[in-house]
């Protein structure tokens, strides 16, 4: 009887522990290392309805006169903000696939627009730095009067770093080829703003 009872109370506890541990409920997944964050919609609208008519003001034929721009919409920590203007429907062979009409970069993070008839220079007061197909200036649109309308595109990117300094004396497609790799893992927000445009529209 005696050697029943040790028996018994030794199977107790050895189970013991089993019995009383609760089961350790599944951690989740960690995400890679490298997972890319998720781009936040902006919102960016200018003088036209978005996919609108550009007006010849702010075409080649109206002195290439820029339009003033206004976003909302940028994600916290936002440090600076590139603009890239470029025609959809006309291709280059300089590596991208359409003509550079402008290009803004280090735009100040607090920034919420661009004023109308930007300066023409490579740097402006800010320290923000500009660039297009033709100069350190806004080029505006020329599609043909022959041919269709072009789709014009302005897209504003936010950035949570500012961009380094861009190696002066280099060609508009270089430049604009520097600025994008530099903007490489640093993109949390881009808005979209479209125009279309043909002289004599």
């Amino acid at each position: 009887m005696r050697t029943f009872f040790t028996r018994a109370v030794l199977a107790l506890l050895l189970t013991a522990p089993v019995l009383a541990q609760a089961p350790t409920p599944p951690r989740p997944a960690a995400p890679p290392p490298n997972r890319p964050r998720p781009i936040q919609v902006m919102t960016l609208t200018g003088p036209w309805t978005d996919g609108g008519a550009i007006p010849a003001r702010y075409s080649q034929i109206g002195n290439d006169v820029s339009p003033a721009l206004s976003w909302s919409g940028a994600p916290d920590g936002t440090a600076a903000f590139v603009l890239v203007m470029h025609d959809l429907d006309a291709p280059t062979g300089s590596g991208f696939d359409d003509v550079l009409h402008w290009m803004v970069w280090n735009i100040p993070g607090t920034a919420t627009s661009l004023p109308e008839g930007v300066p023409h220079g490579p740097t402006g007061p800010d320290g923000r730095a500009q660039i297009s197909v033709s100069g350190p200036y806004y080029r505006g649109p020329a599609a043909p009067a022959s041919g269709p309308a072009h789709h014009y595109v302005f897209e504003l990117y936010a950035l949570d770093a500012p961009l380094p300094a861009i190696a002066a004396g280099q060609s508009p497609a270089d430049t604009r080829l520097a600025v994008m790799r530099a903007m490489t893992g640093h993109v949390r927000g881009k808005g979209v703003y479209t125009g279309l445009y043909r002289q004599g529209q």
